[in-house]
């Protein structure tokens, strides 16, 4: 599997910029509304030090790295959930991805126009929000007429399905993310609500991620959103980047990345901390596999178990499981080689129920 994030944001916010220079593919970036119309799509490798490290030890012939696909959504306008500046289709695009990041416009330039005249970032999260709401909760009310005739028919969990409706309908309406009514239900509801939500697929109940787009002053003095901000997103995950210097970093060779992330006292760019948030948020984890033809990384759900992860390889693995012989990536690195790890005592055989950790280089038994 691999993570999927939609950009998203109000137009003029710099998401097109900070998607070119994410995934170094150049689409059209004039400054006007609507620039972007079908979404742009841009698969970027996962940074990870300890792949390549992996690849030196089993002088591996291919190196496939875990991968991101990041989704370039058009920016929406007060109004996109009725339909204004082509609203709908951009919001159908939001509902095939893993998560949302919300770009949020906090640099100042006059040159850049904004739609509501001056960057507002709370102001900015509401309309935003708000449109996506209005979109859920017309998916809900279609619903619902359904729901309450499965209801009358006494068809099974038709009233189960009905009530939870009901709930988000209510949420809905008093401006709340689905995400958020769905933490308040108890843990038969959540089982009834993820049936549902696998069929309606509602835009708030994803994931977001707050990317506050900021200057490089900003940058360099750890700018923070105040208080009104920080009470709208509440502890959602967030980070600050500058979608101008992601933009001068994907043109620069490593070695000058990492010269530049230097003298702007950075660590990592805004790439490898929006990629980190992702797993994060989404709950993913990372193992691998290594040998002389390749080395390869593969993204699972955190908590796997080693025929699950299996999966991710091809589906014999999981249904033809035996066991598994296991090594952090770490021992294996002390070890020198698979051969040596194995006289060590470093090497584990795990059985079906083992759940795989992050970091683990693992060798299916099938």
């Amino acid at each position: 599997m691999s993570l999927k994030i939609g950009i998203t944001g109000l137009p003029n916010v710099g998401k097109s910029t900070l998607f070119n220079a994410l995934t170094r593919k150049k689409v059209d970036i004039s400054n006007y509304p609507f620039c972007t119309i079908e979404p742009n799509i841009g698969v970027v490798e996962v940074p990870d030090e300890r792949l390549w490290k992996l690849t030196t030890l089993s002088k591996s012939k291919k190196t496939i790295p875990a991968v991101v696909e990041f989704v370039d959504i058009a920016g929406l306008v007060k109004g996109a959930a009725e339909g204004e500046g082509l609203g709908n289709k951009f919001l159908s695009h939001i509902k095939e991805v893993d998560a949302i990041a919300e770009v949020v416009r906090v640099f100042e330039d006059p040159e850049i126009i904004h739609v509501a005249g001056a960057p507002n970032p709370t102001s900015d999260i509401e309309v935003l929000e708000y449109e996506l709401m209005l979109k859920d909760l017309e998916t809900v009310t279609k619903r619902m007429d359904s729901a309450q005739s499965d209801t009358r028919a006494r068809k099974k969990g038709a009233e189960e399905r009905l009530l939870i409706l009901q709930k988000i309908e209510k949420g809905l309406g008093e401006s709340r993310l689905v995400s958020r009514i769905e933490n308040e239900l108890n843990v038969k509801e959540q089982e009834t609500f993820a049936e549902l939500n696998r069929e309606l697929q509602l835009l708030t109940s994803k994931p977001i991620i707050y990317i506050f787009n900021v200057s490089e002053k900003q940058v360099q003095g750890r700018w923070e959103p105040d208080d009104n901000p920080k009470i709208k997103i509440g502890s959602a995950p967030r980070a600050a980047i500058s979608a101008k210097i992601e933009s001068e970093l994907s043109e620069l060779l490593d070695t000058e990345k990492k010269e530049y992330l230097e003298t702007l006292g950075l660590e990592e760019s805004g790439l490898d901390r929006l990629i980190r948030i992702g797993y994060k948020t989404l709950g993913l984890i990372t193992f691998f596999t290594t040998g002389e033809d390749e080395t390869r990384a593969w993204t699972i759900p955190r908590g796997s178990t080693a025929p699950r992860a299996g999966r991710a390889i091809h589906s014999d693995f999981e249904e033809k499981f035996i066991r598994a012989e296991i090594i952090q990536w770490e021992q294996l690195l002390k070890a020198d080689s698979w051969c040596r790890a194995r006289e060590q005592g470093f090497l584990r055989t795990e059985g079906k129920e083992y759940a795989v950790q992050d970091g683990d280089v693992i060798e299916f038994k099938i």
